[in-house]
């Protein structure tokens, strides 16, 4: 969710524009005692919250999942959606309330989201719950710590549907969904290599800092929600709008789109997080919870593919355990100490075997680099194509898509020219040619192969086309146009020629091609 920070004594927060307009919804009045309406679908089509949820169906690590059901006390068949009358809801939801310092009421806003979870989003509520069993018991001993609410652990689940590489349309990233800005204020690191607002440790513990000097501004747990997801700001401007009210369903209709659905489908989250069963929901539970992994201090850089290699894992296991690490790479640092998760049945031969590892890393990262080679296609977008068909296709994800292609949505249209990125396996066997015989092609000669390896000191920010005859560089933080040009022996211009830079201006992250010549 988009963080809207707020200027005051003890902070200096930035301001970022509102993703949605504020005129509240034809339910956005609704108090507690309003007369309920029978109508379930007021959650608005391009409900963020509903978004987070899907981006589920995208962890590669369920894929081979089955549900793990436990006798089912209430004789539901497998395929039931039991569903509930109005007086139920509202019963349950007022024994929750007594015990928690929220303001756990019922309306037609709060059914729309039980309806949203308990009946529409079952599936994903599934993977949901399942991955509660990694992440609730670290949420939870952080917020214990802070003294912060425990109910507080199902706004992570609001916010990023616990998918700890969750990015919103707005760039929001990580379990609490925090802002480039706003991480970085929070004292997170965020470099080309790591980002720990993906990280489930440190990204809590500054959900907890933030979430308490909200509270020490507004005093009341249920703003606290509204400011968390709109800002501090946009709350107070409400509170004056409204002539001075101070409660939040005073104030909602005085609030941005989202914000009003924000806190019912936290009181939602409450009810079926706790009342599971009686909707006959069971958590997919990964193969992996908290009890089943540890972490151990990295004293060298180590690629993914290389601790997979050894330990005998799989790159989509070991993502699913770090996933603060951007570039499938645990980096190194003589003033940072990296860790890395693994499953306790590995930590014993991590350490037994951790001298061999880096050295079969140091050995073996330049011809794995060289053995795999990124190559760039154009992707001609058809009518009713949509982003994950075409991710399926290339066999990649819609995220690397948007990142690829700069898109400010997943949404594609007809016509829409996309860069993807494809894997082949092709410069391993020059390599292999060039140990036998001296001539070697020019497109794939060995000296060739030698500069893409010299390009940089992290090899892995180079790849090669088909045919030899373009590299493609992965920009670094810190380079520029004229760096890049001095490493390749090329001139500026001709980079700008080659890549349609009018500016000068490049990005980390961002691919440029060079043209391999002589």
């Amino acid at each position: 969710m988009q963080k809207r920070i707020y200027t005051s004594s003890l902070f200096v927060f930035f301001t970022f524009s509102l993703l949605f307009g504020k005129e509240p919804l034809t339910w956005a009045h609704l108090k507690a005692g309003d007369t309920l309406a029978k109508d379930t679908s007021g959650v608005f089509v391009d409900d963020p919250i509903a978004f987070m949820l899907d981006s589920l169906s995208r962890l590669k690590f369920f894929d081979k999942l089955t549900l793990q059901i436990t006798p089912n006390k209430y004789g539901f068949p497998l395929d039931s959606v039991p569903n509930y009358s109005d007086s139920i809801y509202s019963l349950h939801l007022a024994k929750l309330d007594a015990e928690s310092p929220f303001d756990l009421i019922y309306n037609n806003a709060v059914r729309n989201y039980i309806e949203l979870y308990a009946v529409r989003k079952r599936v994903m509520v599934s993977r949901m719950m399942g991955m509660t069993q990694l992440y609730f018991p670290i949420i939870e001993e952080i917020l214990d710590k802070h003294k912060i609410p425990l109910e507080l652990k199902y706004l992570a689940i609001v916010e990023s549907a616990l998918n700890p590489n969750a990015r919103s349309r707005v760039g929001a990233m990580g379990l609490w969904q925090f802002m480039y800005g706003t991480g970085k204020m929070m004292g997170l690191k965020i470099s080309s290599y790591m980002d720990e607002r993906c990280d489930p440790y440190k990204s809590t513990e500054a959900a907890c800092e933030y979430l308490q000097f909200l509270y020490d501004m507004f005093g009341d747990w249920q703003m606290v929600l509204a400011a968390y997801n709109s800002g501090p700001g946009t709350v107070s401007k409400a509170i004056r709008r409204s002539g001075g009210k101070t409660t939040y369903w005073e104030i909602r209709p005085y609030l941005p789109r989202e914000t009003q659905g924000y806190v019912p489908a936290f009181i939602a989250v409450n009810y079926v997080m706790t009342h599971a069963e009686e909707h006959n929901l069971y958590p997919a539970v990964p193969r992996l919870t908290f009890a089943d992994v540890d972490t151990v201090n990295i004293k060298k850089e180590l690629s993914f593919q290389q601790i997979a290699r050894v330990l005998d894992m799989s790159m989509e296991e070991i993502q699913y355990l770090n996933p603060c690490y951007k570039r499938y790479t645990v980096p190194h640092s003589e003033d940072y100490c990296y860790s890395l998760c693994l499953p306790t049945s590995k930590i014993g031969s991590f350490i037994t075997n951790e001298a061999q590892i880096y050295e079969y890393a140091t050995k073996d990262s330049l011809m794995q680099t060289l053995a795999v080679q990124e190559v760039a296609k154009t992707h001609i977008v058809k009518k009713g194509e949509i982003i994950s068909k075409v991710a399926r296709r290339y066999g990649c994800t819609p995220e690397d898509i948007i990142s690829w292609n700069h898109l400010r949505s997943a949404k594609l249209r007809s016509g829409q020219q996309l860069t993807i990125y494809i894997s082949i396996k092709n410069a391993a066997t020059s390599i292999q040619t060039s140990k036998t015989n001296s001539s070697v092609s020019d497109t794939t000669s060995v000296s060739k192969i030698n500069s893409v390896a010299k390009l940089s000191k992290d090899s892995t920010n180079v790849s090669v086309s088909a045919d030899g005859k373009i590299k493609f560089y992965t920009v670094q933080q810190g380079d520029s146009l004229w760096t890049i040009a001095q490493m390749n022996g090329v001139t500026v211009n001709q980079i700008k020629q080659w890549n349609n830079i009018a500016d000068g201006k490049i990005v980390p992250g961002q691919k440029i091609k060079i043209l391999i010549t002589g």
